[in-house]
């Protein structure tokens, strides 16, 4: 009896003993008193609604948290504490909702019909940035470089050099006044054009700025006024193009604003020999400006290929074309060494690195005097 007497009192005591620091631990604590400063200068911007606002961002990451999440404090904005002096030193606590920078989108880049196809993994001793190429000697029609010639591709603007081949072989009177319409309005690429509808341009005025300046409105006019209208134009661009040996050219329209106009560097090579044995192709192709006079102000011109003015180059014709499927595109009738070469560059990359790879082929041709590589390009009719 005496033993289990003293064993319930040593049960007692020990539950005592040990259930003293768990009280003491949940025992609620004293709220901190603040300090004498804040309490004699208080906040003066550091406004309920902003605490409140902190308050429900502390609770909404605390519960993420406790979900295993981790969340941001605002998904647009957050909350900025700065704590500065005011007048007479005081100090004041502000809150800044501050949004973050925005997020700049990440545009691809565009991917031409030559990258698409992998020619912009084809390497080539000179480096050049064009997915295809071909220079030729044109007194012996001796291929002395090419790069991916064989391949068809679109060819933008390069073709009004067909436009105006046919353009000048139909006879037709080149004082004659051709009006811009509504049709020759670009509805496709939307691209900008100086001669407003109704402007009124001789046919010479409208092959001039077509091959200088890549005037699409007036490559537009050229072949609508063409007896039979567009299709009976687009045919007879496809006609001259089997009568040239181009069998692998396809036109759909005399401006080259449709990626369905395409070419080979091989079958371009003779259109340019072609289009050289007309003198009016020549000097329109190769004048630096040109003005004209549409029925209203005066509008000034120049040529697309910075070229024409540099006085080191000798250059017979040239026509360049863009559109985003094409890259930048380039052919060219020069003499370098004395030696009259055609060059093609097609789907080149950046603003002026069709004309930095003309710059490349005539320094190899300067300085290597290459022999042609065994193969010919000729055209069957002229």
């Amino acid at each position: 009896m005496a033993r289990t007497a003293l064993a319930m009192m040593f049960s007692v005591l020990f539950s005592v003993v040990v259930s003293s620091p768990a009280l003491a631990k949940s025992a609620p604590k004293e709220p901190a008193k603040k300090s004498a400063a804040v309490k004699k200068h208080p906040a003066k911007t550091d406004s309920k609604p902003a605490r409140k606002a902190v308050a429900k961002a502390g609770r909404d990451a605390g519960e993420s948290r406790s979900k295993g999440k981790v969340a941001p404090l605002v998904a647009q904005e957050k909350l900025v504490r700065k704590v500065t002096r005011g007048k007479k030193g005081r100090r004041e606590v502000v809150y800044q909702r501050v949004a973050p920078a925005p997020a700049v989108p990440l545009v691809p880049p565009v991917m031409t019909a030559g990258d698409l196809a992998g020619l912009n993994l084809t390497r080539d001793p000179l480096d050049l940035k064009s997915n295809a190429a071909l220079v030729i000697d044109q007194s012996t029609a001796e291929v002395l470089f090419e790069k991916n010639a064989q391949i068809a591709l679109p060819i933008a603007s390069i073709t009004k050099l067909m436009t105006s081949l046919v353009v000048v072989e139909a006879n037709q009177s080149m004082d004659e006044l051709i009006s811009v319409t509504e049709e020759d309005v670009d509805r496709e690429k939307f691209s900008h054009s100086r001669l407003r509808v109704g402007s009124q341009l001789t046919r010479a005025n409208m092959l001039h700025i077509a091959l200088m300046s890549s005037e699409n409105r007036a490559a537009s006019a050229l072949g609508r006024n063409y007896p039979g209208g567009l299709p009976a134009f687009v045919a007879a661009m496809n006609a001259k193009a089997r009568s040239l040996g181009m069998v692998n050219t396809h036109y759909v329209d005399s401006t080259g604003l449709s990626s369905s106009n395409v070419s080979t560097a091989r079958d371009l090579a003779k259109l340019v020999i072609a289009a050289h044995h007309h003198p009016i192709i020549r000097q329109y192709s190769t004048d630096s400006k040109y003005a004209v006079e549409p029925g209203g102000p005066m509008l000034q011109y120049r040529n697309s290929n910075n070229l024409v003015d540099n006085p080191d180059w000798q250059i017979g014709l040239q026509k360049t074309g863009y559109i985003s499927e094409a890259g930048r595109c380039l052919v060219m009738q020069a003499k370098i060494e004395g030696r009259p070469v055609v060059m093609v560059f097609l789907d080149s990359k950046g603003k002026s690195s069709r004309l930095a790879d003309a710059g490349r082929i005539r320094k190899w041709l300067e300085n290597a005097r290459p022999t042609a590589l065994g193969r010919t390009i000729t055209a069957q009719s002229s």
